[in-house]
């Protein structure tokens, strides 16, 4: 079992809280749906391994997770949230203000942003940024004017590409997998535009006017259930969807990823950057409930495994990109002796 240093400040907050928290059998962990199937994989391994009660893991998004985790200690507070993106500052502030003071960062791996069709669809898409903003943002280029998006079908985007509604699926607002898609996806795909490269319009214009999803019917928010996306793109031979690659990869049977910029995702393309929409996963841990919920400890050991986490672990074989040998060990310490991140910038 891992030993943890915690402040004195900490061990108060604990002591405080440790009569409730002991009640609590089962570890509670909560947070995004992209990290949910590695934690998920995680807990069966550890209750295997172990014969203690497995994890509870909830799906909540990860803006959801990171409102639920910073809300306290204690055992009514979950003791983990898996997130797609770094904490924001603001989370970590509300965080301090309820007392979840001391807290390990977990950068677990990369995952890539995909967007995937059913495999019964015969079009060989692919896809540039530009195309995708240019489909899914609520405002684009209309006749030298920045307007509503009035494009319907996907041929008026490109009249290479067939002359089909456009429908994709999505995470809602809550989700760090929308906060990456428009990030990774949305900006740079608008940035990528004649109007606003001729327009010298900057990184702050962009923000502004290239965050907002169409909500007039081409893209649909799927809720924080990645498989409700999956079960409609089954159902449905030309919507898309967007999901991490995880849910891509488990589904490769009734599934097909669409290439962005000549490049399919998978394992290898996600790793060597080559698939321009990557971004890395995390899990965070609450520092002052380790020593109090029973077996943390030992699960947190199982996360941080070589078994898990390296190229051939179990993680990889369920869609994880694995960090790099040396990055690993550096991870693998920070995490396993209790050290507190940083307050994000």
């Amino acid at each position: 079992m891992s030993c943890t240093k915690l402040s004195v400040s900490v061990l108060a907050l604990v002591a405080v809280s440790a009569t409730t928290a002991a009640a609590r059998d089962e570890i509670r962990i909560v947070g995004s749906s992209t990290v949910f199937p590695y934690t998920q994989a995680v807990a069966e391994q550890f209750a295997n391994n172990t014969g203690a009660p497995s994890p509870i893991v909830e799906s909540t998004g990860t803006g959801g997770g990171m409102k639920i985790f910073c809300g306290g200690i204690g055992e009514q507070h979950p003791d983990i949230t898996g997130a797609s993106r770094a904490m924001k500052a603001s989370e970590y502030e509300l965080c301090l203000e309820n007392g979840v003071t001391e807290i390990s960062e977990a950068m677990i791996g990369f995952d890539g942003l995909s967007l995937a069709v059913s495999r019964n669809n015969d079009f060989a898409w692919d896809l540039t940024l530009a195309e995708i903003y240019l489909a899914l943002g609520a405002q684009v280029p209309v006749d030298g004017e920045w307007a509503d998006n009035p494009y319907t079908t996907w041929d008026q985007i490109n009249p290479d590409f067939p002359a089909v509604e456009i429908l994709a699926y999505g995470p809602p607002p809550t989700s760090g997998t929308r906060d990456a898609f428009v990030e990774l996806a949305m900006h740079v795909g608008c940035e990528e535009l004649d109007f606003v490269k001729e327009g010298g319009f900057g990184g702050d214009w962009v923000e502004e006017n290239c965050s907002r999803m169409r909500t007039d019917g081409p893209f649909v928010e799927a809720g924080e259930n990645d498989n409700l996306i999956v079960q409609r793109l089954e159902a449905d031979v030309n919507a898309m969807g967007i999901f991490g690659y995880s849910f891509l990869y488990e589904n490769l049977d009734n599934l097909k990823g669409v290439m962005i910029n000549g490049v399919e995702p998978s394992t290898d393309t996600i790793a060597d950057k080559s698939y321009p929409v990557s971004r890395p996963l995390f899990f965070y841990v609450k520092n002052a409930h380790r020593g109090v919920i029973p077996n943390l400890n030992e699960f947190i050991d199982e996360y941080m495994s070589d078994d898990a986490l390296e190229a051939g672990g179990y993680l990889a074989e369920r869609g994880l990109v694995a960090l790099a040998d040396e990055r690993r060990a550096a991870l693998q310490d920070a995490v396993l002796n209790g050290k507190s991140m940083e307050a994000p910038e």
